[in-house]
């Protein structure tokens, strides 16, 4: 039978960490479809599972720069193992994605996907493609960690577009993957964009300013007013990042960083 009682293990602590980067701070409440799923296997109630992720709330810098302060209830546990986790988010992030998978019994050719409106579901993988089956369990896992992260971070749609098509939408990293390896699960570091305007990010071709707004690179702006330009890029300079009151922002320096590649593109 659930219990909201019974002490929180490491590994219990870890998922709900991993969970809690998959959810804005709007849904941690207890009829939240993936907070009852996760509920279920751990054998604990839906209102445990929030009051758990609304304590972590409350230590986290992202939230309190949008004036969200979580509940003042965490324990000197939580404090502990949310300190472990972010000081150390290369392997903490990849690790509580192995348990998750674990808790929910998911094969190594399936996807654990939280999608909140539906709750936690498992899906078959499509086939590796050559650099996906070169690279590692522990980088696979962190990769995965950090697409649901960002993806629910920005409500399950493109930043700059609003498209909603999962399949279509990136985890793009705004400091790059082979350079920052700290950053590499950072959700800060992470925006959602379609796969267009990923392309065109990573290449230095758009950028967003200091209130997330997009710019265009002088290359780009050649290419204006040319249709599929205008209406994929030049309609959406100047306009704001479509991010939820409620998400954490993305880093504005790791922005400030990347500004400088659009003039190179």
């Amino acid at each position: 039978m659930a219990t909201s009682r019974k002490r929180w293990t490491r590994e219990e602590l870890l998922i709900a960490l991993n969970l809690y980067h998959k959810l804005t701070f709007g849904q941690f409440h207890k009829g939240q479809p993936a907070i009852i799923a996760l509920a279920e296997k751990l054998e604990r109630t839906p209102s445990s599972i929030a009051m758990k992720l609304s304590n972590f709330a409350s230590q986290d810098p992202a939230l309190k720069l949008r004036g969200i302060k979580g509940l003042p209830g965490a324990s000197a546990q939580d404090r502990a193992i949310w300190i472990e986790f972010h000081e150390n988010l290369t392997e903490a992030a990849p690790a509580s994605e192995n348990l998750i998978r674990k808790l929910f019994d998911v094969e190594d050719d399936q996807e654990l996907e939280v999608i909140p409106r539906e709750g936690i579901r498992v899906r078959h993988n499509p086939p590796l493609g050559p650099s996906q089956a070169r690279s590692t369990t522990t980088i696979r896992r962190g990769q995965e960690y950090f697409r649901g992260a960002v993806l629910n971070n920005f409500g399950g749609k493109c930043g700059v577009s609003g498209l909603p098509v999962r399949p279509l939408l990136v985890a793009s990293h705004i400091l790059p993957w082979a350079t920052h390896p700290k950053e590499r699960w950072n959700v800060r570091n992470g925006l959602c964009l379609s796969s267009l305007h990923d392309a065109a990010f990573d290449r230095g071709l758009i950028s967003f300013d200091e209130s997330y707004r997009m710019l265009l690179s002088t290359r780009l702006k050649k290419e204006l007013p040319a249709k599929a330009v205008e209406q994929n890029f030049g309609s959406y300079a100047g306009v704001a990042l479509q991010i939820p009151e409620d998400a954490a922002l993305p880093d504005s320096a790791f922005l400030a960083t990347h500004r400088e590649r659009i003039y190179l593109g």
